[in-house]
Formats: C-alpha cells, sequence, structure tokens
C-alpha cells in the first residue's frame, strides 16, 4: 500500500506529518537565508548573543569546508609534465633552485616556478648588413648559423637575452673578419676562410659570456657589392672565374700529357736496356762461337778460312736484291735488278727484262742459258770441280 493511499482508518501516511502536526516539504529560500546568517555571523555580521553559540560552530565547519577545497586544488594544481626535448628550471620565490629531468613533477604552487628550456631542437639565426673591408671598400654580407642549447640554466640567467646576445655578437664576429679581409676574398675565392676565422671569433665570445649555447653550423649565405658598382664587380668576378678555369684546364692537361711522356720514357729506356742486352748477348755469342772455331782453324786453316769466307758471302747476298750472273766462256757479268724489276711488276708499261736478249750481255756464241746462281755457290761448285 501506498504512503499516500486513503484508508488506514482515516489516517494518511505523509511522511511530512510528524507528532500530529504537518511539517510540509523544507523551504529552499529558508536554508539559503540561514546559511547566510552563519556566514555572516564568521565575518562579524550578526551580533546577537542568542545564537553565537550555533552561528560560530556552523562558521568553523564551513570555514574547515572551504580550506580543505582550496588546499586540494592547491595541491592537484601543482603537477606538471616536462617533455623528453625540454629540462625545467625551478626558481623557489624567483631564485634558481634546482633542474629537473622529463616525466611527471610535483611543485608547490605559488612558491616554485617552473620554466621548461628546449635542449635539443635547432635555431637559426640570420644576420646581414653593408661591412667595411680592409680595402675600404664596402659590401653587403647575409650570414646564417644554426644552434642549439645545451646548458639551460647558462642560457636562462647568464644573460639577459641569450638569443638577442648570439645576435650581436655574430653581428661583431662577423664584422671583425670582414674587416680584415679584402674585397675580392670576400666575394670570390675567401668565403670558406671568412666563414671558418667566423666560427672561431663566434665561439669565443660564447665561451667568454657562457650562453649554454654551442654552434651546430655557420653558413656564408651571400655577399654582393653595392648596387652602383655591380656590373663593374661581376666583369671582375666573370675574369677572375676565366681565370680560374683556364688554370684547371691547364691542369688537367698537364694531367693527361705527364703520364704519358712518362710512359714513353718507361717505354724507351725499355727497349734501350733490350737493344743493350741485345747486343750483349750476341756480342757474347759471338765470342764463344769464335772460340769454337779457334781448334778448328788451328787445324786446317785454309779450309776453315775458306768455309768462313763463303758462309759469310752467302749470308750477304742472301739479304740483297739483286743479282749477279756470271757466263761460263765470257768476260762479261750480266746484272739484274730485281729491285726495279719487283717495283715495276705492277706496272704494265715496263719493259720485261730477257735475259737471253741481246741487251743481257750474255755470249751470243755459248747458246747456253746462263747460270743465274749467287757468285757464292757458283764459285763453290767451281772449287768442287777443281777438286
Amino acid at each position: 500500500m501506498a504512503w499516500n493511499e486513503p484508508g488506514n482508518n482515516g489516517k494518511d501516511k505523509d511522511p511530512w506529518k510528524q507528532g500530529g502536526r504537518d511539517q510540509g516539504p523544507p523551504d529552499l529560500d529558508e536554508v539559503f537565508r540561514n546559511l547566510s546568517k552563519k556566514f555572516g555571523g564568521i565575518f562579524g555580521g550578526n551580533k546577537n548573543s542568542g545564537n553565537s553559540n550555533s552561528n560560530n560552530s556552523g562558521g568553523s565547519a564551513a570555514l574547515i569546508l572551504i580550506l580543505v577545497v582550496a588546499l586540494l586544488v592547491w595541491a592537484f594544481s601543482g603537477f606538471y609534465t616536462i617533455k623528453e626535448s625540454e629540462r625545467g628550471l625551478i626558481l623557489r620565490f624567483g631564485q634558481y633552485h634546482s633542474e629537473v629531468m622529463p616525466g611527471i613533477h610535483w611543485k608547490p604552487t605559488f612558491i616554485d616556478t617552473v620554466t621548461p628550456v628546449d635542449i635539443t631542437s635547432v635555431r637559426s639565426l640570420r644576420t646581414d648588413g653593408f661591412m667595411l673591408t680592409q680595402d675600404q671598400n664596402l659590401v653587403r654580407v647575409t650570414f646564417e648559423i644554426q644552434y642549439r642549447v645545451f646548458d639551460a640554466r647558462a642560457y636562462k640567467f647568464s644573460v639577459v637575452d641569450a638569443d638577442s646576445s648570439l645576435r650581436e655578437a655574430t653581428d661583431a664576429a662577423l664584422r671583425y673578419v670582414v674587416g680584415h679581409s679584402v674585397m675580392d676574398d670576400v666575394l670570390t675565392k675567401g668565403r670558406e676562410v671568412i666563414r671558418q676565422n667566423t666560427r672561431t671569433e663566434l665561439e669565443q665570445i660564447i665561451s667568454l659570456y657562457t650562453m649554454g649555447l654551442e654552434l651546430v653550423d655557420v653558413n656564408f649565405r651571400d655577399a654582393r657589392p653595392p648596387e652602383e658598382v655591380k656590373e663593374a664587380f661581376d666583369d671582375a668576378i666573370s675574369a677572375q672565374e676565366d681565370e680560374q678555369r683556364y688554370i684547371r684546364e691547364a691542369e688537367a692537361y698537364a694531367r693527361e700529357i705527364e703520364p704519358r711522356a712518362r710512359g714513353q720514357v718507361n717505354r724507351m729506356m725499355q727497349e734501350a736496356e733490350a737493344y743493350k742486352q741485345q747486343i750483349l748477348l750476341k756480342a757474347q755469342g759471338e765470342v764463344a762461337r769464335f772460340e769454337k772455331l779457334l781448334p778448328e782453324y788451328l787445324a786446317a786453316p785454309q779450309v776453315t778460312r775458306d768455309r768462313m769466307y763463303l758462309e759469310t758471302m752467302e749470308q750477304v747476298y742472301g739479304n740483297s736484291s739483286k743479282v749477279l750472273v756470271d757466263v761460263k766462256n765470257g768476260n762479261n757479268i750480266m746484272y739484274l735488278p730485281l729491285d726495279k724489276m719487283i717495283n715495276n711488276s705492277g706496272d704494265t708499261k715496263a719493259p720485261a727484262i730477257n735475259p737471253l736478249s741481246p741487251n743481257s750481255r750474255t755470249n751470243s756464241n755459248d747458246g747456253r742459258t746462263p747460270d743465274l746462281r749467287p757468285e757464292a755457290s757458283r764459285a763453290d761448285s767451281t772449287r768442287t770441280g777443281r777438286g
């Protein structure tokens, strides 16, 4: 049976009716009015002495509640996170206290202040402007550096603004190096030297001021003369580039010719050495041959002498293109120019030479075929017939 169901001997089961009187639902306006009175009593707003005890007890409970809530908010507000690429600098009451590593940490709010510093990212900085060279010329130079933070505490507290200080140090180092260089070096061939010198000067300045920065790279972007004299300097730079090109071409030609000449020298030396060895061995062979012929010559001098003569004449006439024909029973020797006959063999107009013609200087009364053998062979056969 429901609590508000009629019946039950005329007695309603209404929860607001207790003790025989009708209380009704709570009045929200009255609840808020009582709370305001309690807070007013805490801050001195209610001076009623009759309700002083109840007001003090209610004010103390509210104050404790507020303090607990504020304490929880303060505690949770102290959690913070440092990224992997950062380092956290803790300032306690505005003074440096410590450095924290990446991760989740807690700090007392309103007491400690945490400043994260990125130490892994590479930052870039560019400076440019008109600068005076050593030879009193004006050039516009553009320079760029790349750097990163390696000491977070020095980066934040050694100087007021490390980035601005680095920019001014770069400009000062660059002007110092350009001021000690001539204009031709700045515009053309001396850029690498200027870049290295500028980096050296800048690193010295950074180490002196302990900025907590380190240089990653230094780049010489551009260097050009003022616009009023740009054309003249372009012509000068073009001439210098042509000079360098001609020098490189000459060096390449020298590198090409020199190995070839060395090869020819080595070949000639090897040929000379081979010729030397050939002559030496040939002479040694001749000596050995004569030493072997000596006993034979001592045994039969005339026979050995004739044999040597015949072998020598055979070798001489064997290398000759001319033939001398000695006709028996005749006083004339016929000469056959075989070298001319060989050269004119392809010419159809060249007359053929007949060894039996009247112009061949043969004996017309003999009628026999002339002996075409070399003279050495004929002499050998004659000597054989005599023997």
